[in-house]
């Protein structure tokens, strides 16, 4: 059989990290029993130091050492921040280095404080009681916190992590951590080896809105859950805080798993059967589908292998079935967008024009056609920037100079309409590219120095609105609606000429007499990592693809998570990428080729699984979108 890496973490720290014992022994049958065929534990070997920022494999699972006895205050403290770090169920190693008080209150599934490295620690005394019990404090730089809801906070405020850690004797004189932090708090690296990031997702308007949190890799120590339940649980407990105002569940207040669930299997017919309450016993169908709904694309993403059919069961003694819904039809109830036919660029001539993306096969030169409608009249009107409604039926485009909005048909042909009246003037001096939701509303931001400002055209037609931005600090050079409309993306310049990309949510009124006070609210930064972006688009599973450089790093692009909390994956072959504007669809299934646009190569294509290639001269490359 399989040995199990198992990781026995003990030893005292000093300034420039913390030793390490490193054990390897074997899962097997009853616990402390060797059974023939399973690796043996080693009884000699070298203990070396090992620095905890390096990380550990995700496969290597973390054991506390119990405290030793006599421990100094030291050993404690470093015990107790190693411990933290482990697999135990219920974390039991690391309720051994606290009093019996402050274990039996301490709650680490609270939230987890993440930091840029491990923690410092210093010894202090109380300034009365300079004899007093010993008492460390620790630090370290903040990088964000995950809380109860299991939701990523990126860190907004100076960063810095402090914490008084103050030591009792307890009636065997052995010392012990009275005050210990309120939740667990981790290294970047320990982080990302204990939890991974998932999607779950909610309804906004009728589409399905990707909402990010984090779960354990593997079983849960409080919960006992496996990673899949751990997600469908946090789903069942409603949105996190930032993305509640905007969305519903579909799930009845008070729906939980079925008492006692700790995992979920699949059937041989790739069917997920998910026990639920009583407080969803009597749905009608229609809901039970969208619950059902909101399940499957929730854990699709978490299994390798592939996902068919979600039920949902009662809570009877039978277990009988609320619904069932196939990936197909909760495809349909989703309401995702359209798969695009035609990627659209500006080309030499200010022309809009578009590749149909089914044209040919990838060693042919695709060959760009002008959009018909009425931006086909003669002489063709110039163009510096466009947008492509979802549906394919319209477009939104700047003029050249820059000033004018156009809502165009790419239907039928007529005249040219008026430029869209953006404030009192009606003319705007430096319009971004513009930005169609899925709801058919424009958005676009004028950069006038004097009078910037973010608007919105519903319906494509309606009469501008300007869109409030709590917290704006700079002006939006470049933005982005997701697909669901709940939320943006927008690139801000700021002092220095560095650019930081921000997501927002979009606030919508609906029902209110007021149905213009649209707004952006809750700006967080999405791309913290970098110093200055470039470029970005949506992409698949809630996730932005940025082009931008780290701190004296060479410009790239990456997938990045729209929390803030970690870099995906980078694009291949794209460092060293000097784009100024990039572009990704958001379907999955189908996925299509990045498109970007530099000054140095022109308009460029990624296909999946193929090399960048130029496609054509021009510019300003777009999706529908």
């Amino acid at each position: 059989m399989d040995a199990e890496p198992v990781d026995a973490r003990s030893g005292s720290a000093r300034a420039g990290g913390r030793r390490l014992r490193t054990v390897r022994a074997c899962a097997c049958g009853t616990a402390g029993l060797l059974l023939a065929g399973c690796a043996s534990m080693p009884s000699s070997g070298e203990i070396r130091p090992v620095q905890a920022s390096q990380g550990v494999d995700s496969a290597v699972r973390v054991f506390g050492v119990p405290p030793a006895d006599k421990a100094s205050p030291a050993e404690i403290v470093d015990g107790f921040l190693e411990a933290m770090t482990s697999d135990d169920p219920q974390l039991e190693t690391a309720r051994k280095y606290l009093t019996e008080a402050a274990a039996k209150n301490w709650k680490p599934g609270s939230a987890v404080t993440v930091l840029s490295s491990g923690l410092d620690r210093v010894p202090t005394r109380g300034e009365k009681d300079p004899e007093g019990p010993p008492r460390w404090k620790v630090s370290g730089k903040k990088l964000g916190t995950v809380d109860e809801r299991s939701a990523y906070q990126p860190e907004t405020g100076n960063g810095q992590y402090e914490e008084i850690l103050q030591l009792v004797q307890n009636e065997d004189k052995q010392w012990r951590i009275s005050t210990p932090p309120s939740g667990l708090v981790l290294s970047e690296s320990d982080f990302q080896r204990i939890y991974m990031p998932v999607n779950k997702y909610y309804f906004a308007g009728g589409t399905l809105v990707a909402d990010p949190v984090y779960v354990r890799q593997r079983t849960d120590p409080d919960s006992r859950m496996d990673p899949t339940t751990q997600a469908v649980q946090s789903l069942l407990a409603g949105p996190s805080r930032w993305l509640a105002p905007v969305v519903e569940s579909s799930f009845p207040t008070g729906t939980e798993l079925r008492a006692g669930t700790k995992s979920l299997s699949y059937d041989g017919q790739n069917t997920l059967r998910v026990p639920l309450n009583d407080k969803a016993a009597n749905v009608a169908q229609p809901q039970c589908k969208k619950m059902a709904t909101q399940l499957l694309y929730t854990v699709k993403e978490l299994t390798g292998s592939r996902l068919d059919q979600v039920e949902l069961l009662r809570s009877d003694a039978k277990s009988s079935s609320l619904c069932s819904v196939t990936a197909v039809s909760a495809d349909g109830i989703a309401n995702r967008p359209k798969i695009p036919e035609f990627q659209y660029f500006v080309d030499d001539e200010k022309r809009l024009v578009r590749i149909r993306l089914d044209a040919g096969g990838e060693d042919l030169q695709p060959k760009a056609e002008p959009v018909p409608g009425q931006l086909a009249s003669l002489p063709p009107f110039k163009v510096s920037s466009a947008a492509v409604s979802y549906d394919e039926r319209r477009a939104a485009v700047v003029s050249e100079d820059g000033h004018g909005l156009y809502v165009v048909s790419l239907g039928g042909g007529g005249p040219m309409p008026q430029p869209v009246a953006l404030g009192k003037g009606g003319k705007a001096e430096t319009l971004t590219a513009p930005s169609w939701d899925g709801a058919g509303d424009v958005w676009v931001a004028d950069g006038d120095a004097q009078h910037p400002g973010l608007w919105r055209v519903p319906g494509g037609t309606g009469a501008a609105e300007k869109v409030q931005v709590a917290g704006l600090d700079g002006r939006i050079v470049s933005l982005k609606v997701s697909a669901d409309g709940a939320r943006i993306a927008l690139l801000v310049e700021q002092p220095g000429n560095r650019k930081t990309l921000y997501v927002g949510r979009v606030e919508r009124p609906d029902g209110k007499a007021d149905i213009s006070a649209v707004s952006v609210r809750e700006l967080r930064k999405a791309a913290p990592q970098m110093v200055d972006v470039a470029a970005m688009s949506w992409a698949p599973r809630g996730r932005l693809l940025v082009v931008g450089r780290e701190n004296r790093g060479v410009q790239q692009a990456r997938y990045m998570l729209a929390d803030g909390s970690m870099v995906a994956a980078s694009l291949p072959g794209a460092t060293g990428l000097s784009a100024v504007t990039i572009a990704a669809t958001e379907d999955e299934a189908k996925p299509k080729p990045v498109v970007a646009y530099s000054d140095d190569d022109g308009i460029v294509w990624l296909p999946p699984g193929a090399q960048w290639r130029t496609v054509a001269g021009g510019k300003a490359p777009v999706y529908p979108g």
